[in-house]
């Protein structure tokens, strides 16, 4: 009975995973294919591997300038909110003191109100400090909105470890700071994966915020600048295909290398 469960639920997961593949699949194909064999033929295989696609998208569609701001905004905020995160995560989670738990619900209530409602006076107050259509407002932005989930996932990992490695390490004379850096921080590396995967792909992929708040074309992350794309080259289905694939495979890579991470992150809990 045991393996009868086991063998349906491997077949189920491969048939999910068949299935999310399949247009990605398609995606990359059609990438590598000319535009008139798409056009004709959709779901064809490439009879030759066709990379000036990929050229097209990246000089003449601006892709890498695009590239280049997405991977800078994303990774400057994804760092900075696990900056800050990281501290509070720590004094939340292993000291006790007059206050703490007012300051947690304070964190949670930044989980419990959407962020976008609050765009009106986002827009007022970077306009105050001279960056609207800035990269770097757009960090601060992300980086804020994202740090009450980035605290309520590693404050848990922070309660979840022995108390004893305080107490030894204080006995060896090693001092909060060192303390933090050099014990705890490694401990908790799968929740600080688990943050950066969950940070990183929602950033990527946001539309809203570069949308309002960037005016310059050379400023567009990738999902503006994917719509710039498909009114200039809305007949190349090719290139759109290429840039399409461009957009992904950070993501992908992103989660080939820091699957052991998440996994170690997510179940972290379970044997506790």
């Amino acid at each position: 009975m045991t393996r009868t469960v086991r063998l349906a639920g491997y077949l189920l997961l491969w048939s999910y995973a068949a299935v999310a593949l399949a247009p990605m699949l398609v995606m990359l194909l059609n990438s590598l294919r000319p535009n008139a064999d798409v056009l004709s033929v959709p779901l064809g295989l490439p009879s030759t591997l066709d990379f000036t696609n990929y050229e097209t998208a990246w000089t003449e569609a601006s892709f890498s300038t695009y590239v280049w701001n997405s991977v800078l905004v994303t990774a400057g905020a994804v760092a900075l909110d696990v900056g800050v995160a990281l501290p509070a995560s720590y004094a939340l989670g292993r000291f006790g003191f007059r206050g703490r738990a007012v300051l947690t619900a304070y964190f949670l209530a930044g989980l419990m109100l959407p962020v976008r409602l609050g765009i009106l006076p986002t827009f007022h107050l970077l306009g105050s400090m001279n960056l609207i259509d800035s990269r770097l407002g757009l960090i601060l932005v992300y980086a804020a909105g994202g740090i009450p989930f980035s605290v309520f996932v590693m404050t848990a990992f922070f309660r979840g470890l022995p108390a004893d490695l305080d107490e030894a390490a204080r006995l060896d004379g090693a001092g909060e700071l060192r303390i933090f850096a050099r014990i705890m921080v490694p401990l908790v590396k799968p929740a600080i994966a688990t943050v950066v995967v969950f940070r990183f792909v929602p950033l990527w992929n946001d539309f809203f915020y570069p949308l309002v708040l960037l005016r310059s074309s050379d400023r567009y992350t990738l999902p503006v600048g994917l719509t710039q794309f498909f009114g200039e080259f809305q007949t190349n289905w090719a290139a759109l295909f290429a840039g399409l694939v461009i957009t992904t495979v950070p993501l992908i890579v992103l989660f080939v290398v820091a699957t052991r991470q998440i996994v170690e992150g997510l179940t972290a809990g379970l044997g506790r």
